[in-house]
């Protein structure tokens, strides 16, 4: 077995039934395989119609029939016409990797089992008395083999600055909506091993009815996490300090057996305060980084981290407010039932994952994480860079 790339392409229609998360927990979960990459895309006339013509491959006629009916969608849904289809390609890297996504996916085929692949679940292959196809969805597209993976990924990359990325003018609003942009981190917590987690979290977002018109999959480095998380180690210092001055001033009491005034528990706070919030701190950075600032080598602060997220932009009228409602309070104990924290959460820094609090934080955030940066080109330049 040998370490491959591949793809799942999830169509515009599933994007638009939001059956994004419920797809992409399947995919992870079932092919243990790392995600290592993702990008929206916007597709053209061109690309819709160069990447169909490289759909129809096997000479076996029954293969070859569902991949005409596959060559057809392409041409039908995802080219632009009233309404910009979006579609979003995902990378995945592993053994056997080609192999590993079309076992979870399955096969468009009349005789339907019981919801055992994505296809099953997500897909309609509908006919009539005579055998012909009157309805047909993929749900996803995904290549037969290593080399047609790759033949497919070279196209997408090529067109993927022009018509990839952040999808900003794609989704149209009434004119006068208070349409908003924000950000969403799935945290490294959900990526500990193969798990339907960063699927499920997806999935709750997508009570808001919101479209999802940036994702990247993103390391973040210990200076962006500075930068990123620089509001949050002001808001601990001034917070940290009243406790660590009754803390301090208890331990003191006990280990001394004499007793301390208002006064002496005030300096205590305003000594240790700063120095409690800057472990704090620290410590959701090395969360977030795998690495915390203290322990970090200048040359390496740069360097992406450790640690995976996957940094989604939804779009939508009010939708910082409606993010975070379905997110829920930070400390996971205090959100309400069916909030993605109650359901995914551990802790106040274990807590499933982050959403920008303003549509101009939000816009920082974006900044930090480099949302439009193509990764995903440089994911499938390196990979078959020596082919």
């Amino acid at each position: 077995m040998s370490e491959e790339l591949s793809y799942v392409i999830v169509t515009p229609y599933s994007i638009r039934k939001s059956r994004t998360g419920g797809i992409l927990a399947r995919l992870i979960s079932r092919t243990g395989l790392d995600l290592v990459g993702a990008r929206m895309f916007a597709p053209g006339k061109e690309l819709t119609e160069k990447y169909a013509s490289l759909l129809v491959t096997d000479p076996e006629p029954r293969h070859r029939a569902t991949q005409e009916l596959i060559r057809n969608y392409v041409l039908e849904n995802f080219q632009p016409g009233a309404i910009r289809p979006r579609v979003m390609v995902l990378l995945f890297k592993g053994e056997d990797a080609t192999a590993k996504i079309l076992n979870a996916v399955g096969h468009i085929v009349n005789e339907r089992t019981s919801g055992e692949t994505i296809r099953d679940t997500f897909g309609d292959y509908l006919t009539d008395a005579e055998g012909k196809v009157t309805y047909f969805e993929p749900a996803v597209l995904v290549p037969p083999d290593s080399k047609t993976a790759e033949a497919h990924l070279r196209l997408w990359a090529e067109y993927s600055d022009t018509e990839g990325g952040l999808l900003t003018d794609v989704v149209q609003f009434a004119p006068d909506a208070n349409v908003q942009k924000t950000l969403v981190l799935i945290k490294p917590d959900n990526f500990r091993y193969p798990n339907a987690r960063p699927g499920g979290v997806i999935d709750v977002f997508s009570r808001t009815g919101l479209s999802i018109i940036g994702m990247k999959v993103h390391r973040m480095s210990v200076a962006q996490a500075e930068q990123f998380y620089g509001p949050v180690l002001e808001a601990l210092e001034e917070r940290k300090q009243e406790p660590a001055g009754k803390e301090a001033r208890a331990a003191i009491e006990k280990a001394f057996g004499f007793p301390l005034n208002d006064t002496v528990e005030k300096s205590l706070g305003q000594l240790l305060g700063p120095l409690s919030a800057r472990n704090a701190w620290e410590s959701i950075l090395k969360f977030m980084a795998g690495s915390a600032p203290s322990e970090c080598p200048a040359d390496q602060r740069d360097l992406p981290g450790s640690e995976k997220c996957i940094a989604l932009v939804y779009q939508g009228v009010d939708a910082v407010r409606k993010i975070r409602e379905v997110l829920g309070p930070t400390d996971p104990s205090k959100a309400p039932p069916g909030s993605i924290r109650r359901e995914f959460g551990q802790s106040m820094m274990v807590n499933a994952a982050h959403a920008s609090d303003s549509p101009e934080n939000a816009a920082r955030e974006m900044g930090i994480v480099q949302i439009n940066d193509n990764g995903f080109k440089q994911i499938i330049d390196s990979a078959f860079s020596s082919k």
